[in-house]
């Protein structure tokens, strides 16, 4: 293969390559996110450097690369949850709708409320499956009909039909793939904006996860969509925009901090790469 060749992989290797937007639809759309020479550091320590990438309106994004290049870390920056972190230090621009979310003006509480998080494991609340969903509406004091804004979050969520004669019920009963959409409920049930999802089908059984995957097929006609996973298949099964993350490391092995390597459609990133780094890593050569 010459320098100027782009890397051709055998995509049989990937179950399925997503028959999601090409990158020329994607970035006709509206920019959610704009982030530009985004870094993050924990007491001193560099974690994550000098990212910058585009979010676009009513797409799935996905954030791959190897356990410690920072994808948790970077999600966490779209709805300010490293600043719960003691000694956690984020430098550059992260823009939403143009708007700089680390301005000193900026309603942190209200960023949370447009821009919803699900994470790895299943976290409902020890509470009854009406009172998980019904819990964010209630403490903004939103308008309407609680009711009627429980059962449109729980069909949105694909978890209606299970669960509407039993809404009474404690929500640490449900399955664990019925926990984690019933935590994607209660994060629509406050009429957000954008979803992040840190791994959020990696505690749960195939069937829960292929229904976790549909639901985000779904969701993205309403919602933009981030997800974390490090299950690759699933960022190919359903990602618009794939964002290939590696870890430098000093010689001396001393420091180690997250890169963003390459971003680009999940097609080609699964299939022609520009970076060899991407290709080793969807190929298995490391990771």
């Amino acid at each position: 293969m010459t320098q100027m060749e782009a890397p051709r992989i055998d995509s049989g290797r990937i179950a399925e390559v997503s028959r999601g937007l090409e990158r020329s639809e994607v970035e006709g759309r509206e920019k959610v996110f704009s982030v530009a020479d985004l870094s993050v550091s924990y007491k001193g320590t560099m974690a994550l450097e000098g990212v910058a990438l585009d979010v676009h309106r009513n797409t799935v994004t996905a954030f791959i690369g190897p356990s410690g290049c920072g994808k948790s870390t970077f999600i966490r920056c779209f709805n300010r949850m490293n600043d719960l972190i003691p000694g956690a230090k984020v430098s550059g621009t992260v823009l939403y709708h143009g708007q700089d979310l680390y301005s000193r003006d900026v309603d942190a509480v209200e960023i949370r409320r447009r821009i919803g998080m699900v994470f790895q494991k299943p976290n409902p609340f020890p509470k009854s499956i009406y009172d998980n969903v019904a819990f964010g509406p209630r403490v903004l004091g939103m308008d309407g009909s609680l009711d009627e804004r429980v059962e449109q979050a729980l069909r949105n969520a694909a978890l209606w039909d299970e669960v509407k004669d039993r809404l009474k019920d404690g929500a640490l009963g449900l399955s664990g793939g019925q926990q984690q959409r019933l935590c994607i409920a209660r994060a629509l049930a406050v009429e957000p904006d954008v979803i992040l999802m840190d791994e959020p089908a990696s505690a749960l059984d195939p069937i829960s996860t292929t229904r976790i995957e549909d639901l985000m097929h779904e969701l993205k006609r309403e919602y933009t969509i981030i997800i974390v996973t490090h299950n690759m298949q699933q960022a190919a099964r359903v990602a618009d925009m794939t964002a290939f993350f590696s870890v430098n490391v000093e010689e001396d092995g001393s420091a180690r901090r997250g890169v963003l390597v390459e971003y680009d459609s999940t097609t080609k990133i699964f299939t022609t790469p520009s970076d060899k780094r991407t290709e080793d890593y969807v190929t298995g050569r490391f990771g």
